[in-house]
């Protein structure tokens, strides 16, 4: 192994998981999620040297996005409506519920924008501020505001018209 590659492969194996759920929050997809977080792992691997030492989770997190909004400016869309499967995550206990939340979760995210989606992933799941967003996205900063609001009240929508059956009054 070179210098720094186990360092590396600590941080691919801790942060893998995390990228692709965050990455499977912003498509819907779990191939492309899979596949946004390897490409932002071996874009991180080629300046570790560089980054390591600062905040690598971010500088990858920041590749994933820019690689994915790469993919909305030229968009190759699978004729797919089914709902795709969430990727796993280590638990013990049994998820039913957890189930049911993230299907209406990933239903109602489907409903938004692309640039919607990603200001509601970014801010409420990676915990972003609103400027952390802003430069994350190369957008200004009333921009993400009103992607926010906007997503945010789609969602409302959507979780007031849930039906009874599968718990809308949550």
């Amino acid at each position: 192994m070179a210098r720094g590659d186990a360092e590396f492969t600590e941080f691919a194996a801790v942060s893998f998981h995390r990228l692709r759920r965050a990455a499977f929050l912003l498509t819907g997809n779990a191939q492309q999620a899979e596949d946004a977080a390897q490409a932002a792992l071996v874009k991180t691997y080629a300046t570790w040297r560089r980054v390591w030492r600062q905040d690598p989770y971010a500088y990858t997190r920041r590749i994933m996005v820019n690689h994915l909004k790469d993919q909305w400016r030229r968009p190759i869309r699978e004729d797919s409506h089914e709902l795709a499967q969430i990727p796993e995550r280590p638990s013990e206990r049994d998820v039913a519920d957890d189930v049911a939340e993230q299907q209406w979760l990933m239903a109602a995210l489907a409903q938004l924008a692309d640039r919607e989606r990603a200001v509601v992933v970014l801010r409420h799941y990676c915990d972003l501020s609103e400027k952390e967003v802003a430069a994350e996205l190369d957008i200004a900063l009333g921009t993400v505001k009103s992607l926010s609001s906007r997503a945010l009240a789609k969602l409302r929508v959507s979780l007031n018209s849930a039906d009874p059956a599968t718990n809308g009054a949550r």
